[in-house]
């Protein structure tokens, strides 16, 4: 330690930052087992134990929201995890430098977008009678429909929007396994008459596989988390039959009702962590057994 003093003192701020904010917090968890009272403070408020669970398993919307939030997490993974693995395929092989970073810039910069604006920007794109798709489909003679008013259509909006948004951004981490492919790989494949499908097929993705593995297993650990102000800007009255989801519907019972009940939110948001945690554990396990890489 001695012959390392100045790196230990590196990591010191990090360190210290790291336990106050991320690990001390973790005390008021506690507060899903109490009825938790601001005049009596965390330590004070009685234990109840698991009531607050149990109310939130026997609660008539817990099959609802349960419901929502898993199919709308299961199908932005299945439909987005394609699209940044493809984007950083395709940007490999231009040639073009200048082309490449524009491809670049264009691509991940609506990751930089907020939640505001581009909901903002999806109601006027896809507004009935001023929208830019509605003007289009009557350009071509398709009579246009109301794709944001339609409820059932809630899950698609949310996903293909995110999806838009989110490629460009995770594109970066594939490009940058990409880069550190050895190049004579790729010289040893064309002299043998490989051709882009097949240096795509035997090289490319065989070297990212493990990248994508462990953003999967990552991916895992929010299979009941959604992104709660994006889901309550789409909300209406209409499409909470299938908009509901775990965090929009602990906000309006927990923290936005006449009396805010900070154990029951914090009681649902432990169970989702917990049950994130699970699948992560679970899906590592699998990883590992299947294909070798793994977190840990």
């Amino acid at each position: 330690m001695k012959d390392t003093a100045q790196l230990y003192i590196i990591i010191a701020l990090p360190i210290v930052w790291l336990l106050l904010f991320c690990y001390y917090p973790m005390l008021g968890a506690q507060i899903a087992f109490k009825n938790f009272s601001i005049t009596k403070g965390i330590w004070g408020s009685p234990f109840v134990g698991f009531k607050h669970f149990t109310s939130f398993f026997e609660s008539y919307m817990f099959v609802r929201v349960m419901k929502n939030t898993i199919i709308l997490n299961i199908y932005g993974l299945v439909a987005g995890f394609p699209f940044p693995i493809l984007l950083a395929l395709g940007i490999n092989y231009i040639k073009n430098k200048s082309y490449r970073r524009i491809v670049q810039m264009v691509t991940y910069a609506p990751y930089f977008l907020s939640t505001v604006v581009l909901i903002g920007m999806v109601y006027q794109f896809f507004a009935l009678r001023t929208g830019v798709v509605s003007n289009f489909l009557q350009v071509i003679g398709i009579k246009p429909t109301d794709i944001i008013g339609d409820p059932s259509n809630f899950r698609h909006v949310y996903i293909w929007s995110g999806i838009w948004q989110g490629t460009g951004f995770g594109a970066i981490i594939y490009i940058a396994a990409l880069a550190s492919i050895d190049q004579e790989m790729y010289e040893s494949a064309r002299i043998d008459g490989a051709n882009k499908f097949q240096q795509i097929r035997y090289i490319d993705l065989p070297n990212i596989m493990p990248t994508a593995v462990i953003m999967l297993i990552l991916s895992a650990g929010s299979i009941l988390g959604s992104g709660f102000e994006k889901v309550l800007l789409l909300q209406t009255p209409l499409n909470t039959q299938f908009s509901e989801v775990i965090a929009s519907y602990v906000y309006k019972v927990g923290l936005a009702a006449t009396i805010p009940n900070y154990s029951f939110s914090t009681a649902v948001g432990f169970f989702t962590s917990l049950v994130g945690l699970i699948m992560i554990v679970i899906v590592n396990w699998i990883a590992k057994k299947v294909g070798e890489t793994s977190l840990w």
